[in-house]
């Protein structure tokens, strides 16, 4: 393979991102953009900091630890009641280089706080993800998600071009697992479960396998998948996924706009989370070879089974996860993981988010069984996960 079969999609080479970032200073919105940062800087002051910063920046990598890293750390700080990282299942050998795959909480933090995470713990570099080009607005954003290790999922398909699409985002994958040493992120599934009920799909799987060489077995192999389990005490979307199930409720062709969007992404980067846990199943290469002799769509559904089993037992739960279940079941069975203190402080949080809620006709009470239910569910996954274990 070639990195060229790849321009279409691929995120910018170490040889590229001064030409890039040369583009980004000279694009207009971006210019509008910054000055909407520090509005009281001459625009001549703001673009000759950001060159002094870059002073150095040669690669991806470099891009991320001097911009990125800073940026984060501050949410981390700022919006969560700290991020931690369990990765004991993973070899010692930091050489190693995974797919990490995992349940979708937030669309920029999954993999941002992920990349902390992994500089922190002495890995060599972090990961490359898909950007939805749906998301790619404009020229700047593109440039800039590229520098920022980001390879573009193409939307809006027909089934022929999907298949041309998922083909050549499998090859490169592989590529980048193989051949440039790179770690790639990507979502069990395409956009988040809106009810917190983390299930893989067998698409997103098919897709990884296509680009190897042998059987689906051998091809998946080759890019040594980590099932990986991201926990939030509180996710700051919920009153927006809930408000979402009454508006389909009320009106089965509702669509959210892109500026629900844009207000779905700022409110998950800015709300309070509480506290967040990233935690690493045991690669599914220990395991896949036991699938080998399955007929082939047995065995996709079998592996997306099994890695939801894995990233179910690395639930990290919190007391609103048992709170919320003894609720929409009406009993106390999982009272021993709460104080009656931590009931009220779930009872003062879930006022709170209903009352953000503004659209006509407001149903309180099925908007509380919702969020309960969002609260419930990872506790339900991991209870049955667990049962034989």
């Amino acid at each position: 393979m070639d990195i060229k079969e790849f321009d279409e999609i691929r995120p910018y080479e170490a040889g590229e991102m001064k030409q890039a970032f040369e583009d980004l200073m000279n694009d207009r919105q971006f210019s509008l953009v910054l000055k909407g940062f520090a509005p009281w800087l001459p625009q001549g002051i703001r673009t000759g900091l950001l060159r002094l910063a870059f002073m150095g920046v040669k690669t991806p990598l470099d891009f991320q630890k001097r911009f990125m890293k800073p940026v984060v750390k501050w949410i981390i700080r700022k919006h969560t009641d700290g991020c931690t990282f369990d990765d004991q299942q993973l070899l010692s050998d930091k050489s190693q280089r995974y797919i990490f795959l995992s349940n979708h909480r937030d669309i920029v933090l999954d993999s941002a706080f992920l990349d902390v995470m992994l500089v922190d713990h002495g890995y060599p570099t972090t990961v490359e993800i898909g950007i939805g080009d749906n998301l790619l607005i404009y020229p700047w954003i593109k440039r800039l998600v590229r520098m920022n290790k980001a390879f573009t999922v193409r939307r809006g398909l027909t089934a022929h071009e999907m298949m041309r699409s998922s083909a050549l985002m499998s090859r490169y994958i592989h590529y980048a697992v193989t051949k440039k040493r790179e770690n790639i992120w990507i979502a069990q599934r395409e956009g988040r479960a809106k009810d917190s009920s983390d299930h893989t799909q067998d698409a997103v799987l098919k897709m990884l396998g296509m680009g190897g060489d042998g059987t689906p077995v051998d091809s998946l192999r080759e890019l040594n998948i980590v099932p990986l389990t991201i926990s939030y005490e509180y996710d700051p979307c919920d009153y927006l996924k809930a408000q979402e199930f009454q508006q389909k409720r009320d009106n089965p062709s509702f669509k959210k706009s892109k500026q629900d969007d844009l207000d779905n992404m700022k409110t998950g980067i800015f709300g309070y989370k509480g506290r967040v846990h990233y935690h690493c199943a045991q690669p599914v290469n220990n395991w896949i070879g036991e699938l080998t002799d399955l007929p082939k769509k047995e065995f996709y559904e079998q592996l997306s089974l099994r890695i939801d089993s894995e990233l179910h037992q690395h639930y990290r739960l919190y007391p609103c996860n048992y709170i919320a279940l003894d609720e929409l079941e009406g009993r106390q069975t999982c009272q021993q993981h709460y104080t009656q203190q931590d009931v009220q402080r779930f009872e003062h949080y879930l006022k709170g988010q209903l009352a953000k809620i503004q659209i006509p006709n407001k149903d309180v009470a099925f908007l509380r069984e919702r969020m309960l239910t969002m609260y419930a569910n990872p506790v339900r996954n991991y209870l049955k996960a667990t049962a034989h274990v």
